[in-house]
Protein backbone atom coordinates (compact mmCIF):
# COMPACT_ATOMS: atom_id res chain seq x y z
CA UNK A 1 0.00 0.00 0.00
CA UNK A 2 1.05 3.58 -0.33
CA UNK A 3 2.20 3.54 3.27
CA UNK A 4 3.44 0.34 4.74
CA UNK A 5 0.71 -1.88 6.02
CA UNK A 6 2.02 -2.11 9.55
CA UNK A 7 0.01 -2.03 12.74
CA UNK A 8 -0.55 0.81 15.18
CA UNK A 9 -3.31 1.24 17.75
CA UNK A 10 -4.94 4.65 18.15
CA UNK A 11 -5.85 5.87 21.61
CA UNK A 12 -9.50 6.52 22.31
CA UNK A 13 -9.67 10.29 22.36
CA UNK A 14 -13.42 10.73 22.25
CA UNK A 15 -13.37 12.73 19.03
CA UNK A 16 -14.19 11.53 15.55
CA UNK A 17 -11.00 11.60 13.52
CA UNK A 18 -10.20 10.71 9.96
CA UNK A 19 -6.80 9.68 8.64
CA UNK A 20 -5.69 11.68 5.65
CA UNK A 21 -4.48 9.56 2.76
CA UNK A 22 -1.04 10.72 1.70
CA UNK A 23 0.79 9.41 -0.02
CA UNK A 24 5.06 11.61 -3.87
CA UNK A 25 15.88 18.25 -10.33
CA UNK A 26 15.79 18.99 -13.90
CA UNK A 27 19.38 17.79 -13.67
CA UNK A 28 19.94 14.04 -13.76
CA UNK A 29 21.35 12.66 -10.54
CA UNK A 30 23.84 9.81 -10.47
CA UNK A 31 22.17 6.45 -9.84
CA UNK A 32 21.67 5.81 -6.17
CA UNK A 33 24.10 3.28 -4.70
CA UNK A 34 23.05 -0.08 -3.34
CA UNK A 35 21.37 0.13 0.04
CA UNK A 36 24.06 1.11 2.57
CA UNK A 37 24.54 -0.84 5.76
CA UNK A 38 24.08 2.27 7.88
CA UNK A 39 22.09 5.25 6.54
CA UNK A 40 23.75 8.68 6.64
CA UNK A 41 22.58 11.21 9.18
CA UNK A 42 19.84 13.60 8.16
CA UNK A 43 20.38 17.35 8.38
CA UNK A 44 19.64 18.80 11.78
CA UNK A 45 16.48 20.47 10.53
CA UNK A 46 14.80 17.09 10.07
CA UNK A 47 15.40 16.20 13.76
CA UNK A 48 15.40 12.42 13.22
CA UNK A 49 15.13 10.47 16.47
CA UNK A 50 18.00 8.24 17.57
CA UNK A 51 18.05 4.47 17.20
CA UNK A 52 16.32 2.09 17.68
CA UNK A 53 14.42 2.29 14.41
CA UNK A 54 10.78 3.33 14.57
CA UNK A 55 8.02 0.75 14.69
CA UNK A 56 5.97 0.37 11.54
CA UNK A 57 2.62 2.06 11.11
CA UNK A 58 -0.39 1.53 8.91
CA UNK A 59 -1.47 4.09 6.36
CA UNK A 60 -4.96 4.22 7.80
CA UNK A 61 -3.84 4.87 11.37
CA UNK A 62 -0.63 6.84 11.26
CA UNK A 63 -1.34 10.14 9.46
CA UNK A 64 -2.02 13.30 11.45
CA UNK A 65 -5.29 13.40 13.33
CA UNK A 66 -8.10 15.52 11.97
CA UNK A 67 -11.25 16.58 13.74
CA UNK A 68 -14.56 15.98 11.98
CA UNK A 69 -17.21 18.01 13.81
CA UNK A 70 -20.83 16.92 13.54
CA UNK A 71 -21.94 20.29 12.13
CA UNK A 72 -19.00 22.35 10.89
CA UNK A 73 -19.36 26.04 11.63
CA UNK A 74 -16.18 27.08 9.83
CA UNK A 75 -14.36 25.88 6.70
CA UNK A 76 -13.29 22.26 7.24
CA UNK A 77 -9.83 21.76 5.72
CA UNK A 78 -7.26 18.99 5.95
CA UNK A 79 -3.85 19.81 7.51
CA UNK A 80 -1.79 22.44 5.66
CA UNK A 81 -4.45 22.79 2.95
CA UNK A 82 -5.38 26.14 1.42
CA UNK A 83 -9.01 27.17 1.25
CA UNK A 84 -10.18 26.48 -2.31
CA UNK A 85 -11.44 29.16 -4.65
CA UNK A 86 -14.80 27.65 -5.52
CA UNK A 87 -15.45 30.19 -8.27
CA UNK A 88 -12.72 28.60 -10.40
CA UNK A 89 -14.91 25.51 -10.79
CA UNK A 90 -17.40 27.55 -12.79
CA UNK A 91 -14.97 27.25 -15.71
CA UNK A 92 -15.75 23.52 -16.04
CA UNK A 93 -19.37 24.23 -16.97
CA UNK A 94 -20.31 22.60 -20.26
CA UNK A 95 -17.45 20.08 -20.25
CA UNK A 96 -19.46 17.04 -19.13
CA UNK A 97 -22.98 15.66 -19.35
CA UNK A 98 -25.06 14.73 -16.36
CA UNK A 99 -24.80 11.05 -17.31
CA UNK A 100 -21.01 11.21 -17.62
CA UNK A 101 -20.73 12.81 -14.18
CA UNK A 102 -22.99 10.23 -12.58
CA UNK A 103 -21.10 7.37 -14.20
CA UNK A 104 -17.74 8.73 -13.03
CA UNK A 105 -18.87 9.16 -9.44
CA UNK A 106 -20.60 5.79 -9.30
CA UNK A 107 -17.82 3.76 -10.93
CA UNK A 108 -14.67 5.54 -9.70
CA UNK A 109 -14.93 8.38 -7.21
CA UNK A 110 -17.38 7.33 -4.49
CA UNK A 111 -16.99 4.41 -2.11
CA UNK A 112 -19.76 1.95 -1.27
CA UNK A 113 -21.26 4.12 1.48
CA UNK A 114 -24.99 4.81 1.37
CA UNK A 115 -24.42 8.32 2.73
CA UNK A 116 -25.25 11.09 0.28
CA UNK A 117 -22.31 13.16 -1.04
CA UNK A 118 -22.09 16.93 -0.42
CA UNK A 119 -23.66 17.74 -3.77
CA UNK A 120 -26.90 17.10 -5.60
CA UNK A 121 -28.26 17.47 -9.11
CA UNK A 122 -31.07 19.83 -10.04
CA UNK A 123 -32.12 19.39 -13.65
CA UNK A 124 -29.05 19.92 -15.79
CA UNK A 125 -26.94 21.49 -13.04
CA UNK A 126 -24.69 20.21 -10.28
CA UNK A 127 -25.10 21.97 -6.92
CA UNK A 128 -21.97 21.59 -4.76
CA UNK A 129 -21.71 22.54 -1.10
CA UNK A 130 -18.91 25.04 -0.49
CA UNK A 131 -18.24 26.73 2.87
CA UNK A 132 -20.54 26.86 5.91
CA UNK A 133 -22.95 29.75 5.53
CA UNK A 134 -22.19 30.15 1.82
CA UNK A 135 -24.47 29.19 -1.07
CA UNK A 136 -23.63 26.14 -3.18
CA UNK A 137 -21.80 26.59 -6.44
CA UNK A 138 -23.71 25.72 -9.61
CA UNK A 139 -21.99 23.85 -12.44
CA UNK A 140 -24.02 23.47 -15.63
CA UNK A 141 -23.93 20.15 -17.44
CA UNK A 142 -23.86 20.07 -21.22
CA UNK A 143 -26.76 18.43 -23.06
CA UNK A 144 -26.17 14.96 -24.44
CA UNK A 145 -26.55 16.20 -28.03
CA UNK A 146 -24.50 19.40 -27.58
CA UNK A 147 -20.83 20.07 -28.27
CA UNK A 148 -18.73 19.69 -25.13
CA UNK A 149 -16.25 22.35 -24.07
CA UNK A 150 -12.61 21.26 -23.87
CA UNK A 151 -11.62 20.09 -20.37
CA UNK A 152 -9.37 22.47 -18.44
CA UNK A 153 -6.00 20.80 -17.93
CA UNK A 154 -2.29 21.23 -18.63
CA UNK A 155 -1.65 17.61 -19.59
CA UNK A 156 -2.30 15.77 -22.85
CA UNK A 157 -3.99 12.45 -23.44
CA UNK A 158 -2.37 9.87 -25.70
CA UNK A 159 -4.73 10.95 -28.49
CA UNK A 160 -3.82 14.63 -28.03
CA UNK A 161 -0.08 14.07 -28.46
CA UNK A 162 1.31 14.75 -31.95
CA UNK A 163 0.67 11.80 -34.29
CA UNK A 164 3.53 9.35 -34.61
CA UNK A 165 5.29 9.15 -37.92
CA UNK A 166 6.83 5.98 -39.29
CA UNK A 167 9.85 5.03 -37.20
CA UNK A 168 8.92 7.22 -34.21
CA UNK A 169 9.27 5.81 -30.72
CA UNK A 170 5.89 5.43 -28.96
CA UNK A 171 6.73 7.86 -26.16
CA UNK A 172 8.02 10.63 -28.43
CA UNK A 173 7.22 14.03 -26.93
CA UNK A 174 5.48 12.60 -23.85
CA UNK A 175 6.44 14.43 -20.63
CA UNK A 176 6.80 11.98 -17.73
CA UNK A 177 7.58 13.14 -14.18
CA UNK A 178 9.17 10.52 -11.91
CA UNK A 179 8.18 10.77 -8.26
CA UNK A 180 10.22 8.37 -6.08
CA UNK A 181 8.14 7.97 -2.93
CA UNK A 182 9.27 9.09 0.51
CA UNK A 183 12.79 10.51 1.04
CA UNK A 184 15.18 7.78 2.14
CA UNK A 185 18.77 8.11 3.28
CA UNK A 186 19.12 9.83 6.64
CA UNK A 187 15.38 10.49 6.70
CA UNK A 188 14.36 6.85 6.35
CA UNK A 189 14.01 6.16 10.07
CA UNK A 190 12.07 9.30 10.97
CA UNK A 191 9.69 8.67 8.05
CA UNK A 192 9.34 5.01 9.08
CA UNK A 193 10.55 3.59 5.77
CA UNK A 194 13.56 1.68 7.14
CA UNK A 195 13.68 -2.08 7.60
CA UNK A 196 16.53 -4.09 9.14
CA UNK A 197 16.18 -7.78 9.86
CA UNK A 198 19.80 -8.20 10.97
CA UNK A 199 22.41 -5.82 12.45
CA UNK A 200 24.50 -4.03 9.86
CA UNK A 201 21.99 -4.19 7.00
CA UNK A 202 18.93 -2.20 6.03
CA UNK A 203 16.58 -1.52 3.15
CA UNK A 204 15.09 1.96 2.74
CA UNK A 205 12.11 2.46 0.49
CA UNK A 206 12.94 6.05 -0.43
CA UNK A 207 16.47 5.13 -1.49
CA UNK A 208 15.42 2.05 -3.44
CA UNK A 209 12.72 3.77 -5.49
CA UNK A 210 15.13 6.61 -6.27
CA UNK A 211 17.33 3.93 -7.84
CA UNK A 212 14.34 2.78 -9.88
CA UNK A 213 13.74 6.36 -11.05
CA UNK A 214 17.36 6.70 -12.14
CA UNK A 215 17.07 3.43 -14.05
CA UNK A 216 13.84 4.54 -15.72
CA UNK A 217 15.01 7.92 -16.97
CA UNK A 218 17.42 6.86 -19.74
CA UNK A 219 15.19 4.02 -20.88
CA UNK A 220 12.12 6.23 -21.18
CA UNK A 221 14.17 8.91 -22.93
CA UNK A 222 15.36 6.29 -25.42
CA UNK A 223 11.69 5.79 -26.33
CA UNK A 224 11.28 9.52 -26.98
CA UNK A 225 9.93 10.74 -23.63
CA UNK A 226 10.89 13.95 -21.87
CA UNK A 227 11.65 12.89 -18.29
CA UNK A 228 11.86 15.09 -15.20
CA UNK A 229 12.15 14.35 -11.48
CA UNK A 230 9.79 15.42 -8.73
CA UNK A 231 12.44 14.27 -6.22
CA UNK A 232 15.97 13.63 -7.49
CA UNK A 233 17.95 13.10 -4.29
CA UNK A 234 17.66 11.80 -0.73
CA UNK A 235 16.39 15.14 0.51
CA UNK A 236 12.93 16.66 1.01
CA UNK A 237 11.27 18.94 -1.50
CA UNK A 238 9.48 20.88 1.23
CA UNK A 239 11.26 23.74 3.00
CA UNK A 240 9.28 23.15 6.19
CA UNK A 241 10.71 21.04 9.02
CA UNK A 242 9.26 19.14 11.98
CA UNK A 243 10.29 22.01 14.25
CA UNK A 244 8.59 24.65 12.11
CA UNK A 245 5.41 22.54 12.05
CA UNK A 246 5.11 22.10 15.81
CA UNK A 247 2.51 24.90 16.25
CA UNK A 248 0.30 23.34 13.58
CA UNK A 249 0.80 19.88 15.09
CA UNK A 250 -0.25 21.09 18.51
CA UNK A 251 -3.37 22.73 17.09
CA UNK A 252 -4.28 19.50 15.27
CA UNK A 253 -4.12 17.64 18.58
CA UNK A 254 -6.12 20.30 20.41
CA UNK A 255 -8.78 20.24 17.69
CA UNK A 256 -8.89 16.45 18.03
CA UNK A 257 -9.85 16.72 21.70
CA UNK A 258 -6.42 16.21 23.29
CA UNK A 259 -6.38 19.15 25.69
CA UNK A 260 -2.82 18.88 27.00
CA UNK A 261 -0.70 16.92 24.51
CA UNK A 262 2.83 15.98 25.59
CA UNK A 263 5.54 17.91 23.79
CA UNK A 264 7.64 14.88 22.85
CA UNK A 265 8.06 11.14 23.25
CA UNK A 266 11.04 9.01 24.25
CA UNK A 267 10.01 5.52 23.16
CA UNK A 268 9.04 4.93 19.55
CA UNK A 269 7.47 1.62 20.54
CA UNK A 270 5.02 3.33 22.91
CA UNK A 271 1.69 3.62 21.11
CA UNK A 272 0.87 6.75 23.13
CA UNK A 273 3.50 8.65 21.15
CA UNK A 274 0.94 9.52 18.48
CA UNK A 275 -0.68 12.09 20.78
CA UNK A 276 2.63 13.96 21.22
CA UNK A 277 3.38 17.20 19.41
CA UNK A 278 6.69 15.77 18.19
CA UNK A 279 5.10 12.77 16.50
CA UNK A 280 2.37 14.84 14.85
CA UNK A 281 4.95 17.38 13.64
CA UNK A 282 7.03 14.61 12.10
CA UNK A 283 3.96 13.25 10.33
CA UNK A 284 3.03 16.69 9.03
CA UNK A 285 6.59 17.11 7.74
CA UNK A 286 7.07 13.97 5.68
CA UNK A 287 3.49 12.89 5.00
CA UNK A 288 1.70 16.18 4.34
CA UNK A 289 4.07 19.12 3.81
CA UNK A 290 6.40 17.04 1.64
CA UNK A 291 3.58 15.79 -0.60
CA UNK A 292 2.03 19.24 -0.93
CA UNK A 293 5.42 20.67 -1.92
CA UNK A 294 5.73 17.98 -4.57
CA UNK A 295 2.22 18.73 -5.82
CA UNK A 296 3.13 22.39 -6.18
CA UNK A 297 6.22 21.40 -8.17
CA UNK A 298 4.19 19.09 -10.41
CA UNK A 299 1.33 21.51 -11.08
CA UNK A 300 3.13 24.85 -11.21
CA UNK A 301 6.58 24.00 -12.56
CA UNK A 302 6.77 20.64 -14.32
CA UNK A 303 3.22 20.30 -15.72
CA UNK A 304 3.78 16.78 -17.08
CA UNK A 305 1.47 14.56 -19.08
CA UNK A 306 1.92 11.77 -16.54
CA UNK A 307 3.40 11.21 -13.06
CA UNK A 308 4.79 7.86 -11.95
CA UNK A 309 4.70 7.56 -8.15
CA UNK A 310 7.22 4.84 -7.33
CA UNK A 311 6.79 2.86 -4.10
CA UNK A 312 7.40 -0.54 -2.52
CA UNK A 313 5.09 -2.39 -0.15
CA UNK A 314 5.33 -4.27 3.16
CA UNK A 315 3.11 -6.39 5.37
CA UNK A 316 2.52 -6.45 9.13
CA UNK A 317 5.53 -8.05 10.79
CA UNK A 318 4.44 -8.54 14.41
CA UNK A 319 6.66 -7.33 17.23
CA UNK A 320 8.59 -4.29 15.88
CA UNK A 321 11.52 -5.11 18.17
CA UNK A 322 11.70 -8.64 16.71
CA UNK A 323 10.49 -8.31 13.11
CA UNK A 324 9.58 -11.44 11.23
CA UNK A 325 9.44 -12.29 7.55
CA UNK A 326 6.03 -12.89 5.98
CA UNK A 327 5.00 -15.30 3.19
CA UNK A 328 3.00 -12.70 1.22
CA UNK A 329 4.45 -11.03 -1.86
CA UNK A 330 2.24 -9.09 -4.27
CA UNK A 331 1.65 -6.19 -6.63
CA UNK A 332 -0.98 -3.52 -7.25
CA UNK A 333 -1.35 -0.12 -8.90
CA UNK A 334 -3.49 2.73 -7.61
CA UNK A 335 -5.43 5.41 -9.42
CA UNK A 336 -7.39 8.16 -7.72
CA UNK A 337 -10.91 7.47 -6.45
CA UNK A 338 -12.97 5.81 -3.70
CA UNK A 339 -13.63 8.91 -1.59
CA UNK A 340 -15.35 8.34 1.74
CA UNK A 341 -18.11 10.63 3.07
CA UNK A 342 -15.78 11.78 5.86
CA UNK A 343 -13.11 12.77 3.32
CA UNK A 344 -15.58 14.63 1.11
CA UNK A 345 -16.71 16.82 4.00
CA UNK A 346 -13.36 18.61 3.77
CA UNK A 347 -13.53 21.51 1.36
CA UNK A 348 -10.09 21.01 -0.14
CA UNK A 349 -10.61 17.29 -0.72
CA UNK A 350 -14.05 17.80 -2.27
CA UNK A 351 -12.71 20.59 -4.49
CA UNK A 352 -9.67 18.59 -5.63
CA UNK A 353 -11.79 15.55 -6.41
CA UNK A 354 -14.11 17.60 -8.61
CA UNK A 355 -11.13 19.19 -10.37
CA UNK A 356 -9.85 15.75 -11.30
CA UNK A 357 -13.25 14.40 -12.31
CA UNK A 358 -14.09 17.31 -14.61
CA UNK A 359 -10.63 17.14 -16.22
CA UNK A 360 -11.61 13.58 -17.26
CA UNK A 361 -8.32 12.27 -15.89
CA UNK A 362 -9.96 8.94 -15.02
CA UNK A 363 -10.60 8.27 -18.71
CA UNK A 364 -6.83 8.08 -19.30
CA UNK A 365 -5.60 6.96 -15.90
CA UNK A 366 -7.58 3.73 -15.58
CA UNK A 367 -6.93 2.14 -19.01
CA UNK A 368 -3.27 3.13 -18.73
CA UNK A 369 -3.05 1.52 -15.28
CA UNK A 370 -4.63 -1.66 -16.65
CA UNK A 371 -2.02 -1.98 -19.39
CA UNK A 372 0.94 -1.10 -17.19
CA UNK A 373 -0.23 -3.40 -14.40
CA UNK A 374 -0.33 -6.30 -16.83
CA UNK A 375 3.23 -5.60 -17.91
CA UNK A 376 4.34 -5.26 -14.28
CA UNK A 377 2.75 -8.60 -13.43
CA UNK A 378 4.56 -10.26 -16.30
CA UNK A 379 7.92 -8.68 -15.41
CA UNK A 380 7.75 -9.38 -11.67
CA UNK A 381 5.75 -12.61 -11.59
CA UNK A 382 3.83 -11.25 -8.59
CA UNK A 383 0.18 -12.06 -7.79
CA UNK A 384 -2.39 -9.32 -7.26
CA UNK A 385 -2.87 -7.76 -3.84
CA UNK A 386 -6.44 -7.96 -2.52
CA UNK A 387 -7.83 -5.14 -0.38
CA UNK A 388 -9.95 -6.29 2.55
CA UNK A 389 -11.08 -2.80 3.63
CA UNK A 390 -13.32 -0.31 1.86
CA UNK A 391 -10.52 2.26 1.52
CA UNK A 392 -10.06 1.10 -2.08
CA UNK A 393 -12.27 -0.22 -4.86
CA UNK A 394 -11.89 -2.08 -8.13
CA UNK A 395 -12.43 0.18 -11.14
CA UNK A 396 -11.61 -2.11 -14.06
CA UNK A 397 -11.30 -5.72 -15.07
CA UNK A 398 -7.70 -5.90 -13.88
CA UNK A 399 -7.22 -7.56 -10.47
CA UNK A 400 -4.10 -5.42 -10.01
CA UNK A 401 -5.75 -1.98 -10.28
CA UNK A 402 -7.59 -0.20 -7.47
CA UNK A 403 -8.86 3.34 -6.93
CA UNK A 404 -7.88 5.00 -3.69
CA UNK A 405 -7.80 8.57 -2.44
CA UNK A 406 -4.20 9.45 -1.58
CA UNK A 407 -2.78 12.92 -1.11
CA UNK A 408 -0.39 12.57 -4.05
CA UNK A 409 -2.77 11.08 -6.59
CA UNK A 410 -5.41 13.64 -5.60
CA UNK A 411 -3.32 16.83 -5.63
CA UNK A 412 -1.25 16.06 -8.73
CA UNK A 413 -3.55 17.48 -11.42
CA UNK A 414 -2.70 14.98 -14.16
CA UNK A 415 -2.77 11.21 -14.67
CA UNK A 416 -0.93 9.46 -11.83
CA UNK A 417 0.12 5.81 -11.73
CA UNK A 418 0.91 4.85 -8.14
CA UNK A 419 3.03 1.68 -8.04
CA UNK A 420 3.10 -0.79 -5.13
CA UNK A 421 5.12 -3.87 -6.16
CA UNK A 422 6.88 -6.29 -3.83
CA UNK A 423 6.60 -6.89 -0.08
CA UNK A 424 9.85 -5.72 1.42
CA UNK A 425 9.63 -7.98 4.48
CA UNK A 426 9.09 -11.06 2.34
CA UNK A 427 12.30 -13.04 2.93
CA UNK A 428 13.46 -13.59 -0.64
CA UNK A 429 12.46 -10.08 -1.72
CA UNK A 430 14.33 -8.57 1.24
CA UNK A 431 17.48 -10.51 0.35
CA UNK A 432 17.17 -9.62 -3.34
CA UNK A 433 16.78 -5.93 -2.47
CA UNK A 434 19.94 -6.05 -0.36
CA UNK A 435 21.82 -7.12 -3.50
CA UNK A 436 20.91 -3.83 -5.19
CA UNK A 437 20.53 -3.49 -8.95
CA UNK A 438 22.05 -5.92 -11.41
CA UNK A 439 21.35 -7.23 -14.90
CA UNK A 440 20.56 -10.89 -15.47
CA UNK A 441 20.46 -13.36 -12.60
CA UNK A 442 22.62 -14.12 -9.60
CA UNK A 443 22.80 -17.00 -7.15
CA UNK A 444 20.83 -16.57 -3.92
CA UNK A 445 20.20 -19.40 -1.45
CA UNK A 446 20.97 -21.98 -4.08
CA UNK A 447 18.92 -20.65 -6.99
CA UNK A 448 19.19 -17.92 -9.60
CA UNK A 449 17.20 -14.72 -9.05
CA UNK A 450 16.77 -11.45 -10.91
CA UNK A 451 16.97 -7.96 -9.43
CA UNK A 452 13.59 -6.63 -8.21
CA UNK A 453 14.74 -3.14 -9.19
CA UNK A 454 15.45 -4.29 -12.75
CA UNK A 455 12.16 -6.19 -13.00
CA UNK A 456 10.31 -3.12 -11.66
CA UNK A 457 11.97 -0.92 -14.28
CA UNK A 458 11.32 -3.30 -17.16
CA UNK A 459 7.65 -3.63 -16.21
CA UNK A 460 7.09 0.12 -16.15
CA UNK A 461 8.84 0.72 -19.47
CA UNK A 462 7.12 -2.17 -21.23
CA UNK A 463 3.68 -1.14 -19.95
CA UNK A 464 4.01 2.49 -21.05
CA UNK A 465 5.36 1.42 -24.42
CA UNK A 466 2.38 -0.89 -24.93
CA UNK A 467 -0.20 1.69 -23.87
CA UNK A 468 1.09 4.57 -25.98
CA UNK A 469 1.78 2.34 -28.99
CA UNK A 470 -1.85 1.26 -28.93
CA UNK A 471 -3.45 4.64 -28.18
CA UNK A 472 -1.48 7.34 -29.99
CA UNK A 473 -2.54 8.55 -33.40
CA UNK A 474 -0.36 7.62 -36.37
CA UNK A 475 0.33 9.65 -39.48
CA UNK A 476 -1.22 8.11 -42.56
CA UNK A 477 1.44 6.38 -44.69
Amino acid sequence: MSFWNWRCLKPAIGTAVVALCGGAMPAQEAPAPAVPAVPPAAPASASPPPAPPPPPLTQEDSPPLLTVPTVPDKPLLSPLADKPDWNTLKAVAGTMTRTEFQQATASVYLDDSAQLPPWHIEGDSLMVETSPGQPPITIAFVREDALRSKPIRYWRTAQELPPLQKGDSPLKGLHIALDPGHIGGGYAQVEERWLSMRPGEAVMEGSLVLQVANLLKPRLEALGAVVTFVRSQEAPVTTQTPDSLRPVAKQVLLDSGISNPPDSYTNRYDERRIISVQWQAEKLFYRVSEIRARANRVNQELKPDLVLCLHLNAEAWGDPEKPAFVPQNHLHLLVNGCYSPAELRHEDIRFEMLQRLFSRVQESEIPMADTVAGAMAQATGLPAYVYTKNTARRVSGSPYVYARNLLANRTYQCPVLYFEPYVMNHEETYKRLLLGHYIGRTLLDGHLVSSPLEDYTRGVVRGLEEYYSANRKKEAP
